[in-house]
């Protein structure tokens, strides 16, 4: 709920500073609790100069590197400042071939059917759709947030980093969102609801529907496996950027295979697939009916 009535709230500032004042003056709960302002900037304008930014076709190539051509077109989608048609008519707009623009329009399809399905189920999406293919009970995994990974002091420096970037920035790439939603599930045995709040509560584009069934496949109450990673997955994705600096390098809990680390997490399940960790946290593989 609002502290303030929207009828009385300030529209025209001088700059950018005086509407992060503004708002910080209006809501002193919500900069209590945080004081990061993204440097994301939003409006109309600022939406068209970032769309016309967007190559589909270096996307399609890079998108899964931390450092690939991505659109970060996701917030003003998320608040309607530009639709998926709109995003979807550039793409083929600005390509010679139309299958160039194959990939993006299909991540463009993947959260229009997010959405239809939470017009379809609602409030349901915050309940597991399917039970957990982890070989753990849903009962088992914990209902409160660690203070080391929300306050990014676990001590491993991908995970530090990415839980500060989300606070700081209000953004994270597609595969820094699978990895930690992979790591509070799996290793740490965090319900994915919690992890689901705790991205709500910092993600600019933080969209109900995206968000918790991306989280959901995660975990594996929405696809027919839970998504994990390795250390070798991590290095490749961001250039060893993480790695090649952490204190825990070569000893850290992402050592190891894909069936090491299967093992390890799930002894009690089911045997799972391998992972390549190149999958979109927002589309599932496969579900069960």
């Amino acid at each position: 709920m609002s502290e303030t009535n929207n009828h009385d709230m300030q529209r025209d500032f001088a700059s950018r500073d005086e509407l992060i004042a503004y708002v910080r003056e209006q809501f002193p709960t919500a900069s209590n609790r945080d004081v990061h302002v993204s440097e994301t900037v939003g409006g109309r304008k600022a939406a068209e100069v970032a769309l016309k930014e967007v190559d589909p076709s270096q996307y399609a190539k890079s998108r899964n590197f931390l450092n690939g051509k991505v659109t970060r077109l996701s917030p003003y989608i998320r608040y309607g400042v530009l639709s998926l048609a709109e995003v979807r008519d550039f793409a083929l707009k600005n390509v010679q071939n139309p299958n160039d623009a194959e990939k993006l329009i299909q991540e463009l399809g993947w959260r229009d059917y997010w959405q239809r399905l939470y017009a379809e189920k609602g409030d349901g999406i915050w309940k597991d759709q399917e039970e957990y293919k982890t070989g753990y009970a849903a009962e088992v995994y914990a209902t409160q947030l660690p203070a080391d990974v929300e306050q990014g002091t676990t001590g491993m420096v991908c995970i530090d980093s990415f839980s500060h970037e989300l606070r700081e920035t209000g953004y994270l790439h597609n595969h820094t969102r699978m990895w930690l939603a992979a790591y509070l599930v799996h290793w740490r045995h965090v319900r994915w609801q919690v992890g689901a709040r705790w991205f709500l509560e910092h993600l600019l584009d933080g969209d109900p529907a995206s968000n918790n069934l991306s989280w959901q496949w995660v975990a594996s109450t929405f696809s027919h496996k839970p998504y994990f990673f390795n250390r070798e997955n991590l290095e490749k994705y961001t250039n060893c950027a993480y790695c090649q600096v952490c204190p825990l390098y070569g000893k850290c809990d992402f050592e190891g295979s894909y069936e090491q680390l299967e093992q390890r997490l799930f002894p009690q399940a089911e045997s799972i697939d391998k992972r390549d960790g190149s999958r979109s946290f927002e589309r599932p593989k496969k579900r069960r009916r």
